[in-house]
């Protein structure tokens, strides 16, 4: 049987507080939480969950899943892969 691993799909996490609860913009570029890059969009995902949830209590912290997989290879086909 021919087994291929799964395609590797880089995803960053990342988070900080926004200068603008209506914006993407962080107030202070110096304290952005760079968390960490993952093989696939579930490893980021529950990474993205423990962060954002350990950040409630700050109605202006916010963390984000960056699709590096998408940025690296733009003309890529989208599939139904996050």
């Amino acid at each position: 049987m021919n087994e291929n691993p799964p395609k590797q799909l880089l995803h960053l996490v990342i988070g900080g507080e926004l200068s603008d609860l209506d914006g993407i913009e962080f107030s202070d570029l110096d304290a952005v939480d760079i968390v960490g890059v993952y093989p696939n969009y579930a490893a980021a995902y529950d990474v993205w969950k423990q962060k954002a949830q350990s950040s409630v209590d700050n109605a202006h912290m916010r963390y984000f899943i960056v699709h590096l997989h998408r940025l690296m290879d733009p003309e890529a086909t989208p599939g139904d892969n996050r």
